[in-house]
Formats: C-alpha cells, structure tokens, sequence
C-alpha cells in the first residue's frame, strides 16, 4: 500500500512540476515577445522620426532654393526647376510626416511634426530677404522642437 502511495505522490509531483514549469515559461514567452515588439516599435520610430527630420531639411533647403531663383523669373527655366525639385521635395517630407504620424501614438509629437511642415510650406512665400529669413529659421525651429518632442519616445 505504501508503494502506491508514494507512487501516486511522485505522479502528483510530476504533474504538478509540469504545470508550473509550463507557466513560468509561458509568462517568459510572453515577456519576451512584449520586448522585442516594443524594441521593434523604437527602432522603427527612430526611423520615421529621422527620416522625417532629413526630409524636413532638404525640403527647407528646396524651398530657400524655389525662393531664391523666383528673382530670375517664374518663367525661367531655373526657377522652374527649382520649383519642381521643391514639389518633390514636398511630396518626400509629406510621406514622412504620414509615416510619423501612423507609428506615433503622443499628439504633441504628431503636432510638432505637423507644424515643422506647415512652416516649411511658407519659405516660398516670403515677400523679401527679410521675411525669407525669418520664415527658414522658424522652420528650422520647427524641426528642431519636433526632435526634442520626439526623442523621449525613441528610448
């Protein structure tokens, strides 16, 4: 009798040390996909946020372009040229700003990136060297405050 008891509690024990054993590994699975989602998540918003910081600048620097040859003309091939590559430029930082906005989860950063854009926009617009001035660098303010949003979510 005694023999089946003790190989009822060695069975017990077994099946006891199976479950618990299944848990901690399930509760470890689990940790470890939750990490290496959220890892995934900041790598691929560092990206966005960087990439929608580089087309940030090249757009800024297409629209000083587009303003500084307007002077020559809006006929002139060179400003036509000028105006085109900032369009494109445009269309680059607009498709950045769309990926930020799809991984960004923090309106103040959606609203940063939104607002480097906008200030972006009206470099061309400026009626004198003066205003163009003032206009490039609140855009570069603006990129810069949409990086200093951004950052923290990064880490």
């Amino acid at each position: 009798m005694m023999g089946i008891w003790a190989s009822v509690v060695a069975v017990g024990g077994t099946l006891l040390g199976a479950v618990v054993t299944h848990l901690f590994q399930r509760l470890a699975a689990e940790r470890t996909e939750r990490f290496a989602r959220s890892e995934a998540l900041r790598q691929e918003r560092t990206a966005a946020y960087s990439a929608f910081a580089a087309a940030a600048e090249e757009y800024r620097h297409g629209q000083a372009g587009r303003w500084y040859r307007r002077g020559e003309g809006r006929g002139a091939e060179a400003f036509v040229e000028a105006r085109d590559e900032a369009h494109r430029l445009r269309t680059a930082a607009r498709q950045a700003l769309y990926r930020v906005k799809l991984l960004t989860d923090d309106p103040a950063a959606v609203r940063a990136a939104e607002l480097a854009y906008e200030r972006l926009r009206d470099i061309s617009t400026a009626r004198d060297q003066e205003g163009h001035d003032a206009l490039h660098a609140e855009a570069r303010e603006a990129i810069e405050a949409f990086i200093t949003r951004a950052a923290p979510l990064t880490r």
